[in-house]
Protein backbone atom coordinates (compact mmCIF):
# COMPACT_ATOMS: atom_id res chain seq x y z
CA UNK A 1 0.00 0.00 0.00
CA UNK A 2 1.22 3.50 -0.81
CA UNK A 3 2.43 5.81 1.93
CA UNK A 4 2.90 9.59 1.99
CA UNK A 5 6.68 9.39 1.64
CA UNK A 6 6.36 7.40 -1.60
CA UNK A 7 3.82 9.88 -2.95
CA UNK A 8 6.00 12.90 -2.20
CA UNK A 9 9.03 11.23 -3.73
CA UNK A 10 7.10 10.44 -6.91
CA UNK A 11 5.71 13.98 -7.18
CA UNK A 12 9.16 15.52 -6.77
CA UNK A 13 9.72 15.09 -10.51
CA UNK A 14 7.10 17.81 -11.18
CA UNK A 15 8.92 21.12 -11.45
CA UNK A 16 7.69 24.70 -11.52
CA UNK A 17 9.36 26.12 -14.66
CA UNK A 18 9.43 29.65 -13.26
CA UNK A 19 10.63 28.95 -9.73
CA UNK A 20 13.10 26.25 -10.90
CA UNK A 21 12.21 23.86 -8.08
CA UNK A 22 9.94 20.85 -7.73
CA UNK A 23 6.48 21.17 -6.21
CA UNK A 24 7.41 19.17 -3.10
CA UNK A 25 10.34 21.35 -2.04
CA UNK A 26 8.23 24.43 -2.82
CA UNK A 27 5.65 23.20 -0.32
CA UNK A 28 2.84 23.03 -2.86
CA UNK A 29 1.72 19.50 -1.89
CA UNK A 30 -0.67 19.59 1.07
CA UNK A 31 -3.24 17.40 2.86
CA UNK A 32 -2.23 14.03 1.41
CA UNK A 33 -4.90 11.42 2.14
CA UNK A 34 -4.73 7.69 1.38
CA UNK A 35 -7.80 5.49 1.82
CA UNK A 36 -7.67 1.82 2.80
CA UNK A 37 -8.76 1.00 -0.74
CA UNK A 38 -5.77 2.87 -2.21
CA UNK A 39 -7.51 6.08 -3.30
CA UNK A 40 -5.23 9.12 -3.06
CA UNK A 41 -6.29 12.75 -2.73
CA UNK A 42 -4.22 15.84 -2.04
CA UNK A 43 -4.22 19.62 -2.38
CA UNK A 44 -1.83 21.43 -4.68
CA UNK A 45 -1.42 24.90 -3.22
CA UNK A 46 -0.19 27.23 -5.97
CA UNK A 47 1.05 30.79 -5.58
CA UNK A 48 -1.95 32.23 -7.46
CA UNK A 49 -5.32 30.92 -8.69
CA UNK A 50 -4.44 32.40 -12.09
CA UNK A 51 -1.39 30.15 -12.51
CA UNK A 52 -1.16 29.62 -16.30
CA UNK A 53 -0.02 25.99 -15.96
CA UNK A 54 -2.36 24.92 -13.16
CA UNK A 55 -4.22 22.40 -15.33
CA UNK A 56 -0.93 20.88 -16.46
CA UNK A 57 0.16 20.49 -12.84
CA UNK A 58 -3.12 18.76 -11.96
CA UNK A 59 -3.04 16.37 -14.92
CA UNK A 60 0.62 15.49 -14.41
CA UNK A 61 0.23 14.84 -10.68
CA UNK A 62 -2.87 12.68 -11.09
CA UNK A 63 -1.16 10.60 -13.78
CA UNK A 64 1.92 10.08 -11.57
CA UNK A 65 -0.26 8.94 -8.66
CA UNK A 66 -2.04 6.39 -10.85
CA UNK A 67 1.29 5.21 -12.27
CA UNK A 68 2.67 4.40 -8.80
CA UNK A 69 -0.37 2.34 -7.86
CA UNK A 70 -3.16 4.62 -6.65
CA UNK A 71 -6.57 3.15 -7.44
CA UNK A 72 -7.83 6.69 -8.09
CA UNK A 73 -6.19 10.09 -7.85
CA UNK A 74 -7.79 13.43 -7.06
CA UNK A 75 -5.73 16.63 -7.00
CA UNK A 76 -7.51 19.77 -5.79
CA UNK A 77 -5.95 23.07 -6.85
CA UNK A 78 -5.83 25.78 -4.20
CA UNK A 79 -4.03 29.11 -4.10
CA UNK A 80 -2.00 30.82 -1.45
CA UNK A 81 -0.79 34.38 -1.14
CA UNK A 82 2.73 35.54 -1.80
CA UNK A 83 5.65 33.63 -0.34
CA UNK A 84 6.34 35.14 3.08
CA UNK A 85 9.22 34.61 5.45
CA UNK A 86 7.33 34.61 8.75
CA UNK A 87 10.47 35.49 10.67
CA UNK A 88 11.04 38.76 8.84
CA UNK A 89 7.70 39.84 7.42
CA UNK A 90 5.93 42.65 9.22
CA UNK A 91 2.12 42.59 9.09
CA UNK A 92 0.30 45.54 7.55
CA UNK A 93 -1.36 47.93 9.99
CA UNK A 94 -4.00 48.77 7.40
CA UNK A 95 -6.88 46.42 8.17
CA UNK A 96 -8.56 47.12 4.84
CA UNK A 97 -5.53 45.92 2.85
CA UNK A 98 -4.77 42.82 4.90
CA UNK A 99 -6.58 40.47 2.51
CA UNK A 100 -5.00 41.94 -0.63
CA UNK A 101 -2.24 39.50 -1.57
CA UNK A 102 -0.43 41.50 -4.26
CA UNK A 103 -0.50 45.18 -5.18
CA UNK A 104 0.86 45.98 -8.63
CA UNK A 105 1.51 49.52 -9.83
CA UNK A 106 0.91 50.06 -13.55
CA UNK A 107 2.79 53.18 -14.55
CA UNK A 108 4.31 55.19 -17.35
CA UNK A 109 6.61 58.15 -17.23
CA UNK A 110 4.55 59.75 -20.00
CA UNK A 111 0.88 60.24 -20.81
CA UNK A 112 -0.71 59.00 -24.02
CA UNK A 113 0.88 55.55 -24.13
CA UNK A 114 -2.34 53.70 -23.28
CA UNK A 115 -1.48 52.85 -19.69
CA UNK A 116 -5.10 52.87 -18.50
CA UNK A 117 -6.15 50.68 -21.42
CA UNK A 118 -3.39 48.25 -20.50
CA UNK A 119 -4.45 48.31 -16.83
CA UNK A 120 -8.09 47.58 -17.67
CA UNK A 121 -7.25 44.70 -19.99
CA UNK A 122 -4.55 43.25 -17.75
CA UNK A 123 -7.02 43.24 -14.85
CA UNK A 124 -9.68 41.58 -16.99
CA UNK A 125 -7.23 38.96 -18.29
CA UNK A 126 -6.20 38.13 -14.72
CA UNK A 127 -9.85 37.86 -13.72
CA UNK A 128 -10.64 35.59 -16.67
CA UNK A 129 -7.71 33.40 -15.57
CA UNK A 130 -9.43 32.86 -12.23
CA UNK A 131 -7.95 35.56 -9.99
CA UNK A 132 -9.85 37.99 -7.76
CA UNK A 133 -8.86 41.44 -9.03
CA UNK A 134 -9.35 45.07 -8.05
CA UNK A 135 -8.36 48.36 -9.68
CA UNK A 136 -7.53 51.61 -7.93
CA UNK A 137 -7.71 54.40 -10.50
CA UNK A 138 -5.12 56.78 -9.06
CA UNK A 139 -5.27 59.28 -11.92
CA UNK A 140 -7.00 62.02 -9.93
CA UNK A 141 -6.97 64.60 -12.72
CA UNK A 142 -7.92 62.32 -15.61
CA UNK A 143 -9.71 59.20 -14.33
CA UNK A 144 -10.88 56.90 -17.12
CA UNK A 145 -11.53 53.47 -15.61
CA UNK A 146 -15.24 54.12 -15.09
CA UNK A 147 -15.63 54.74 -18.82
CA UNK A 148 -13.54 51.71 -19.77
CA UNK A 149 -15.75 49.44 -17.67
CA UNK A 150 -19.04 51.21 -18.38
CA UNK A 151 -19.58 52.04 -14.71
CA UNK A 152 -21.90 54.82 -13.60
CA UNK A 153 -22.78 53.44 -10.16
CA UNK A 154 -21.69 55.23 -7.00
CA UNK A 155 -19.76 53.39 -4.28
CA UNK A 156 -21.50 52.67 -1.00
CA UNK A 157 -20.24 54.77 1.91
CA UNK A 158 -20.61 53.29 5.40
CA UNK A 159 -21.14 54.98 8.76
CA UNK A 160 -17.46 54.64 9.64
CA UNK A 161 -16.61 56.54 6.42
CA UNK A 162 -15.18 53.48 4.72
CA UNK A 163 -16.14 52.81 1.10
CA UNK A 164 -17.16 49.72 -0.86
CA UNK A 165 -15.65 49.52 -4.35
CA UNK A 166 -18.01 49.12 -7.30
CA UNK A 167 -18.09 45.69 -8.93
CA UNK A 168 -17.61 45.81 -12.70
CA UNK A 169 -17.68 43.32 -15.56
CA UNK A 170 -15.69 40.22 -14.77
CA UNK A 171 -16.23 40.72 -11.05
CA UNK A 172 -13.45 43.32 -10.85
CA UNK A 173 -13.63 45.72 -7.88
CA UNK A 174 -13.09 49.34 -8.92
CA UNK A 175 -12.63 52.68 -7.20
CA UNK A 176 -12.01 55.89 -9.13
CA UNK A 177 -12.06 59.65 -8.69
CA UNK A 178 -14.68 59.68 -11.45
CA UNK A 179 -17.14 58.25 -8.91
CA UNK A 180 -16.75 61.31 -6.68
CA UNK A 181 -16.52 64.17 -9.19
CA UNK A 182 -18.89 65.69 -11.73
CA UNK A 183 -18.06 64.34 -15.18
CA UNK A 184 -17.96 67.75 -16.86
CA UNK A 185 -15.93 69.50 -14.15
CA UNK A 186 -12.15 69.61 -13.90
CA UNK A 187 -10.48 68.53 -10.65
CA UNK A 188 -8.48 71.67 -9.85
CA UNK A 189 -6.42 70.52 -6.89
CA UNK A 190 -2.89 71.14 -5.75
CA UNK A 191 -0.60 68.20 -5.11
CA UNK A 192 -1.29 67.83 -1.36
CA UNK A 193 -5.05 67.61 -1.93
CA UNK A 194 -4.62 64.98 -4.65
CA UNK A 195 -2.27 63.01 -2.39
CA UNK A 196 -4.84 63.22 0.41
CA UNK A 197 -7.45 61.65 -1.86
CA UNK A 198 -5.04 58.84 -2.71
CA UNK A 199 -4.55 58.21 1.01
CA UNK A 200 -8.31 58.01 1.42
CA UNK A 201 -8.46 55.44 -1.38
CA UNK A 202 -5.71 53.41 0.28
CA UNK A 203 -7.11 53.55 3.81
CA UNK A 204 -10.87 53.82 3.44
CA UNK A 205 -11.78 51.30 0.73
CA UNK A 206 -13.04 47.86 1.76
CA UNK A 207 -11.20 45.86 -0.87
CA UNK A 208 -11.88 42.48 0.69
CA UNK A 209 -9.99 39.41 -0.47
CA UNK A 210 -8.04 40.05 -3.68
CA UNK A 211 -5.28 38.16 -5.45
CA UNK A 212 -4.22 41.29 -7.35
CA UNK A 213 -4.93 44.97 -6.79
CA UNK A 214 -3.77 46.96 -9.82
CA UNK A 215 -3.09 50.64 -9.28
CA UNK A 216 -3.43 52.74 -12.42
CA UNK A 217 -0.76 55.38 -11.74
CA UNK A 218 -1.11 58.84 -13.28
CA UNK A 219 1.62 59.70 -15.80
CA UNK A 220 4.80 61.30 -14.53
CA UNK A 221 6.82 61.12 -11.31
CA UNK A 222 5.20 63.70 -9.02
CA UNK A 223 3.35 63.95 -5.70
CA UNK A 224 0.81 61.19 -6.32
CA UNK A 225 3.44 58.74 -7.50
CA UNK A 226 5.54 59.41 -4.40
CA UNK A 227 2.51 59.02 -2.13
CA UNK A 228 1.71 55.65 -3.68
CA UNK A 229 5.26 54.29 -3.64
CA UNK A 230 5.98 55.45 -0.09
CA UNK A 231 2.67 54.68 1.60
CA UNK A 232 1.36 51.62 -0.23
CA UNK A 233 2.71 48.06 0.18
CA UNK A 234 3.50 47.63 -3.51
CA UNK A 235 4.53 44.14 -4.52
CA UNK A 236 6.01 45.36 -7.79
CA UNK A 237 5.46 47.66 -10.76
CA UNK A 238 4.74 47.22 -14.46
CA UNK A 239 5.77 50.05 -16.79
CA UNK A 240 3.96 50.78 -20.07
CA UNK A 241 5.60 52.43 -23.06
CA UNK A 242 5.32 52.73 -26.83
CA UNK A 243 8.23 51.94 -29.18
CA UNK A 244 9.11 55.56 -29.97
CA UNK A 245 12.09 57.21 -28.30
CA UNK A 246 10.09 60.10 -26.79
CA UNK A 247 8.10 57.56 -24.74
CA UNK A 248 11.11 55.37 -23.97
CA UNK A 249 12.96 58.23 -22.32
CA UNK A 250 10.11 58.64 -19.83
CA UNK A 251 9.79 54.89 -19.42
CA UNK A 252 13.36 54.87 -18.11
CA UNK A 253 12.41 57.59 -15.60
CA UNK A 254 9.43 55.56 -14.42
CA UNK A 255 11.62 52.50 -13.87
CA UNK A 256 14.16 54.68 -12.06
CA UNK A 257 11.44 55.99 -9.73
CA UNK A 258 10.48 52.50 -8.59
CA UNK A 259 14.11 51.48 -8.25
CA UNK A 260 14.83 54.51 -6.05
CA UNK A 261 12.09 53.59 -3.56
CA UNK A 262 12.89 49.88 -3.50
CA UNK A 263 9.91 48.61 -5.50
CA UNK A 264 10.95 45.88 -7.98
CA UNK A 265 9.79 46.13 -11.58
CA UNK A 266 8.04 43.01 -12.87
CA UNK A 267 8.42 44.07 -16.47
CA UNK A 268 7.75 46.33 -19.44
CA UNK A 269 4.69 46.29 -21.70
CA UNK A 270 5.05 47.84 -25.14
CA UNK A 271 1.67 49.21 -26.27
CA UNK A 272 0.73 50.28 -29.82
CA UNK A 273 3.67 48.18 -30.91
CA UNK A 274 2.59 47.66 -34.52
CA UNK A 275 -0.39 47.84 -36.88
CA UNK A 276 -1.56 45.03 -39.16
CA UNK A 277 -3.20 46.26 -42.36
CA UNK A 278 -6.65 44.80 -43.04
CA UNK A 279 -6.02 44.88 -46.78
CA UNK A 280 -2.59 43.33 -47.19
CA UNK A 281 -2.07 41.70 -43.79
CA UNK A 282 1.35 43.33 -43.53
CA UNK A 283 2.73 44.54 -40.20
CA UNK A 284 3.53 48.26 -40.06
CA UNK A 285 5.71 49.73 -37.30
CA UNK A 286 3.99 53.12 -37.08
CA UNK A 287 5.86 54.25 -33.96
CA UNK A 288 9.17 52.60 -34.88
CA UNK A 289 10.09 49.22 -33.39
CA UNK A 290 12.17 47.43 -30.79
CA UNK A 291 12.21 50.21 -28.19
CA UNK A 292 10.75 48.18 -25.35
CA UNK A 293 13.13 45.30 -25.98
CA UNK A 294 16.13 47.65 -25.97
CA UNK A 295 15.19 49.04 -22.55
CA UNK A 296 14.44 45.55 -21.28
CA UNK A 297 17.92 44.33 -22.20
CA UNK A 298 19.70 47.49 -21.09
CA UNK A 299 18.09 47.59 -17.63
CA UNK A 300 17.60 43.86 -17.07
CA UNK A 301 13.82 44.21 -16.71
CA UNK A 302 11.65 41.48 -18.29
CA UNK A 303 9.73 42.23 -21.49
CA UNK A 304 6.18 41.12 -20.74
CA UNK A 305 4.83 41.57 -24.24
CA UNK A 306 3.72 43.77 -27.12
CA UNK A 307 0.18 44.95 -27.82
CA UNK A 308 -0.73 45.79 -31.43
CA UNK A 309 -2.54 48.95 -32.47
CA UNK A 310 -6.10 47.88 -33.29
CA UNK A 311 -9.25 50.04 -33.65
CA UNK A 312 -11.18 47.48 -31.60
CA UNK A 313 -9.10 48.31 -28.51
CA UNK A 314 -10.25 51.94 -28.54
CA UNK A 315 -13.80 50.99 -29.51
CA UNK A 316 -14.09 48.55 -26.62
CA UNK A 317 -12.72 51.13 -24.19
CA UNK A 318 -15.34 53.65 -25.28
CA UNK A 319 -18.11 51.03 -25.08
CA UNK A 320 -17.14 49.98 -21.56
CA UNK A 321 -15.93 46.43 -22.22
CA UNK A 322 -12.19 45.65 -22.35
CA UNK A 323 -11.14 44.09 -25.65
CA UNK A 324 -9.78 40.97 -23.94
CA UNK A 325 -13.35 40.22 -22.80
CA UNK A 326 -15.25 41.27 -25.93
CA UNK A 327 -12.78 39.99 -28.53
CA UNK A 328 -10.50 37.49 -26.74
CA UNK A 329 -9.31 35.93 -30.02
CA UNK A 330 -8.26 39.23 -31.60
CA UNK A 331 -4.55 40.00 -31.87
CA UNK A 332 -4.74 42.48 -28.99
CA UNK A 333 -6.97 40.19 -26.91
CA UNK A 334 -4.48 37.34 -27.26
CA UNK A 335 -1.60 39.72 -26.49
CA UNK A 336 -3.21 40.83 -23.21
CA UNK A 337 -3.90 37.22 -22.23
CA UNK A 338 -0.26 36.28 -22.83
CA UNK A 339 0.94 39.38 -20.97
CA UNK A 340 -1.22 38.47 -17.97
CA UNK A 341 0.37 35.01 -17.90
CA UNK A 342 3.87 36.45 -18.06
CA UNK A 343 3.00 38.99 -15.36
CA UNK A 344 1.82 36.21 -13.06
CA UNK A 345 5.07 34.33 -13.67
CA UNK A 346 7.24 37.43 -13.16
CA UNK A 347 5.55 38.24 -9.85
CA UNK A 348 5.91 34.64 -8.66
CA UNK A 349 9.62 34.73 -9.49
CA UNK A 350 10.09 38.03 -7.63
CA UNK A 351 8.28 36.73 -4.57
CA UNK A 352 10.13 33.44 -4.51
CA UNK A 353 13.53 35.03 -5.03
CA UNK A 354 13.07 37.21 -1.94
CA UNK A 355 11.19 34.67 0.17
CA UNK A 356 9.34 37.49 1.92
CA UNK A 357 6.98 40.41 1.44
CA UNK A 358 8.60 42.65 -1.14
CA UNK A 359 7.57 46.05 0.18
CA UNK A 360 6.25 46.44 3.71
CA UNK A 361 3.60 48.92 4.82
CA UNK A 362 5.07 51.26 7.40
CA UNK A 363 2.32 53.70 8.39
CA UNK A 364 -0.17 53.22 11.19
CA UNK A 365 -3.91 53.45 10.56
CA UNK A 366 -4.43 56.06 13.28
CA UNK A 367 -1.57 58.26 12.03
CA UNK A 368 -3.12 58.94 8.61
CA UNK A 369 -4.76 62.39 8.35
CA UNK A 370 -8.11 61.66 6.71
CA UNK A 371 -10.41 64.18 5.09
CA UNK A 372 -13.81 64.77 6.63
Amino acid sequence: MLNEEQILQALSVVRDPDLKKNIVELGFVRNVKISDAGDVSLDLQLTTPACPIRDRFKTQCEQILRDIGARSAEVTLTANGRVVDSATAAPSDNALLKDVKRIVGVASGKGGVGKSTVTANLAMALSLAGAKVGILDADIYGPSMSIMFGVDALPEIFDDRTIAPVETKGGISLISMAMFAESDKATIWRGPMASQMIQNFLHRVRWGELDYLLIDFPPGTGDIQLTLTQQCPLTCAVVVTTPQEVALADCRKGLALFDSVGVPSAGIIENMSYFICDGCGKQHDIFRSGGGERISKALGVPMLGKVPLEPSVADCGDLGTPVVLRYPNSASGQAFTEIAGKTIQAIAQLEHSTGKVLHNFNLRWDEIPLES
